[in-house]
């Protein structure tokens, strides 16, 4: 070894040989690759990524066949119970409830009069989404959730008749009702589940990508978080959370990420949603957690988990990459209690 100049020759040979990447500024760019292979008993073989599936809501086909119902009063006979009397008006039994400041289980006696609230009243079936039902009437699902005063975990019930907002007279065409139809992430969360039939119980999650759960069964809840979230990637946070300099608010934080980077589960749950149908984000992991989170993951080249899966803080749900509109490798994440979006950074550690 020639010592000529010492070590700061050396290490000059180091860095222009590629064996050791540059430092990164604390403030953006991408983190560096691995400096060293793993080990060699060490397992790094990703599972291979699941069929593609449609999204529940196209499993079963709504068809648009509201009732339109008057308002009325009615007075109750001996024997009445309020769902038997929603299904002799027609009206929905929370509608009623909700109308005459009942509540579940709505105890009603012999005489008394309620009111019958005017409305067009879906009738679920077995399979619906929420997000079926809103594209059959062309009518945006938030305002569907906020007619019916929707609240988590949002899974509709068959037999249950829910209240359709109207928007002109007419019943929308074919075109109108494609040209309405969008999706956006609160759609998923409030809207994506099928209605569970009478006296049935949502399918229990799988713990494996190649056990694919049916596209019209119900997830069952997520596992009890114990711990905090932790990053999906480690990477600079290129945007931010909250409104950007054009007006338009983000939900989440864009975090640099080179392709095929490894994107890990924030913490334990239930994954909700595989798919790209939410323009803008390509593809697109959701997982459902316990106390009304959800995170969501953006971006993706690849997906690795299905539907129904469960996972663990810290799996691999996920390739990053480039997919939908963003014009480099990045993770889009957002976090969400309920339908409220919530900045990620006030939730993962501090680095």
């Amino acid at each position: 070894m020639v010592r000529r100049g010492g070590w700061p020759i050396l290490a000059a040979a180091v860095m222009a040989s590629g064996c050791v990447p540059p430092p990164i500024e604390r403030g953006g760019g991408y983190p560096p690759a691995p400096q060293q292979a793993p080990p060699p008993e060490a397992d790094t073989r990703l599972p291979a990524p699941p069929p593609p599936q449609r999204p529940a809501w196209e499993a079963r086909p709504v068809v648009a066949d509201a009732i339109d119902v008057a308002a009325s009063d009615y007075v109750v006979a001996p024997g009445d119970t309020l769902r038997a009397i929603a299904n002799r008006t027609g009206a929905g039994t929370e509608a009623i409830g909700s109308a005459n400041g009942l509540i579940p289980p709505y105890t009603i006696y012999t005489g008394q009069r309620l009111h019958i609230p005017a409305g067009r009243y879906h009738l679920v079936r077995a399979g619906e989404t929420g997000i079926a039902i809103a594209r059959a009437y062309a009518v945006p699902w938030a305002q569907i959730v906020a007619a019916n005063d929707l609240v988590e975990p949002y899974v509709l019930r068959a037999g249950r008749r829910i209240v359709i907002p109207r928007d002109g007279n007419r019943p929308p065409s074919a075109a109108e009702r494609a040209a309405a139809f969008h999706i956006d992430i609160d759609d998923i969360v409030t809207g994506s589940e099928p209605a569970l039939a009478a006296n049935s119980r949502p399918a229990p999650p799988s713990r494996s990508p190649s056990r694919i759960l049916p596209p019209d069964a119900a997830i069952g809840e997520p596992p009890r978080r114990t711990s905090g979230f932790v990053w999906p990637v480690d990477g600079a946070v290129v945007r931010r959370f909250g409104p950007g300099g054009t007006g338009e608010r983000m939900d989440g934080i864009k975090i640099a990420a080179r392709s095929g980077t490894p994107v890990l589960a924030t913490a334990d749950g239930v994954v909700l949603y595989v798919g790209d149908s939410v323009p803008g984000l390509g593809s697109l992991v959701m997982v459902r957690h316990s106390d009304g989170w959800v995170s969501v993951y953006g971006h993706n080249s690849q997906l690795l988990v299905q539907r129904g899966q469960s996972v663990r803080r810290g799996q691999t749900i996920a390739l990053s990459g480039a997919s939908g509109t963003a014009d480099r490798p990045e993770l889009h994440f957002e976090l969400r209690k309920g339908r409220s979006p919530v900045d990620p950074l006030s939730q993962l550690p501090r680095r």
